[in-house]
């Protein structure tokens, strides 16, 4: 800066002394080119020492975070690199409980593919895991391991869990007599998995789930559950974390390798799956709120629409082929169809009012699926040709994102974005209910 402000103040005196040398009958002339030099020149000089100040000024801010408030962009990733630091130290202690309350029940081969089969996933996934610690002493959290979706009835394909309660409550009572950790919280820091519909009321029926409400031994716990809404529900009522149901990466990876995301989609508006002609189960109640059966029966003439009612092992090959996947309720509001659609790039249209749906700092839902409420049926085939018409293409590129796909599928191992990983992070932001750091903040 020094070596700028002396070159002009040099070239200035120069130019001053070589004019003013030569006085002859032209020297009003020259006089005037003199005093327009120097003006041209300290406006120069002006706007480059101000300029310089400015960048220099501006740069100096900006280093120490202090030149404008953060956008939401900065504060989010501020936010998520925080929590990253917070998961990279944050540990998890495996409980190793008696086959009876997790590896018998894997006798039912399904037991481990269903879409329920997120509670097997997590907990294999765990046991290979980096954040895995096997001192008590050193855990932020208690993992406890109980299957209680791998009952599956083979007669309504519902999830017999029955048995949950007593299951649960018996390895509770079987780690709090051999362990002081739950005991020391009341069970504050200790994990399970509720992954069938109305999750922590351990029930598939919600008029039963909610007259039953969430057993009194979990009330302080930390629920990994599949249900979730943006309303006051008795089932949700528990410190909680939404994760997705469960789709075999294995599936997901051979169908992409025949058909990848972004190939030829010959189907406009896609649904297999249970549609009921008449919605009254024999239970008395109306499955899917009669939303499946008002699509079925507006739309089953429509050559827009590809609806079958029967099931076919391959219909992921039918997904791929898709450009819109319909995504309603069924007896709970989430379906495994969100994360089918999601991996295999068919833009999702969730049709379940007050869903709330998993890992939202991850995948940017609004972005990436059309939401459309359950009176506006009637109106889907007009919704889904003014996307077609409009912004189809954006929201298939932000699908297209690899990582919309891997935030929703849980794999053997952790793997960094994952489903389990996802999981991880979100209980790093509940490290206020770690024992062992409560400890170290008194110290």
């Amino acid at each position: 800066m020094a070596e700028s402000k002396a070159f002009p103040r040099r070239r200035g005196f120069y130019v001053k002394m070589k004019l003013s040398h030569h006085k002859n009958g032209r020297a009003q002339e020259k006089s005037f080119f003199i005093r327009y030099y120097k003006w041209i020149l300290w406006v120069s000089l002006s706007i480059y020492f101000f300029t310089s100040y400015y960048i220099s000024h501006s740069h100096s801010h900006k280093s120490h975070g202090t030149a404008a408030p953060m956008t939401k962009t900065h504060v989010s990733r501020a936010l998520v690199e925080s929590s990253n630091g917070e998961l990279k130290e944050m540990r998890v202690f495996v409980y190793d409980l008696p086959p009876k309350y997790n590896v018998e029940w894997l006798s039912n081969e399904r037991c481990s593919n269903h879409l329920f089969a997120s509670e097997v996933a997590i907990h294999r996934a765990l046991l290979n895991s980096d954040y895995r610690t096997f001192d008590p002493l050193e855990a932020d959290f208690f993992f406890v391991p109980v299957y209680v979706s791998c009952n599956f009835s083979t007669i309504n394909g519902f999830p017999a869990i029955g048995h949950a309660r007593s299951l649960i409550a018996s390895a509770i009572a079987l780690i709090s007599s051999h362990y002081p950790f739950w005991n020391r919280t009341n069970g504050s820091d200790h994990v399970f998995v509720a992954s069938h519909d109305f999750a922590s009321c351990f029930h598939t029926m919600e008029d039963v789930a909610i007259a039953d409400g969430i057993p009194l031994f979990l009330k302080n716990s930390i629920i990994l559950q599949t249900f979730g809404v943006n309303y006051k529900h008795p089932c949700q009522d528990v410190e909680h974390i939404v994760i997705p149901p469960y789709i075999s990466p294995d599936s997901v990876h051979d169908t992409l390798k025949k058909s990848p995301v972004t190939g030829r989609r010959d189907i406009f508006a896609f649904f297999r799956g249970k549609m009921e002609v008449n919605p009254k189960n024999v239970s008395g109640r109306f499955y899917s709120k009669k939303v499946r059966t008002m699509i079925w029966r507006k739309f089953i003439t429509d050559r827009r629409f590809y609806l079958q009612r029967h099931r076919f092992a391959g219909y992921q090959s039918e997904i791929v082929r898709s450009i819109f996947c319909l995504c309603p309720l069924g007896w709970a509001p989430w379906s495994p169809r969100l994360v089918e659609s999601i991996a295999l790039g068919c833009v999702p249209v969730i049709i379940a009012d007050g869903i709330r749906l998993p890992f939202p700092s991850a995948v940017n839902w609004p972005e990436i699926s059309i939401t459309v409420a359950e009176k506006d049926i009637g109106k889907l085939g007009t919704i889904l040709e003014h996307v077609a018409a409009s912004n189809l293409t954006t929201i298939q590129k932000n699908l297209w994102d690899p990582r919309n796909r891997r935030a929703l599928l849980f794999h053997n191992q952790v793997q960094e974005g994952d489903a389990t990983w996802q999981v991880l992070r979100a209980l790093s932001e509940k490290l206020d209910r770690s024992y062992r750091r409560s400890r170290i903040s008194e110290q």
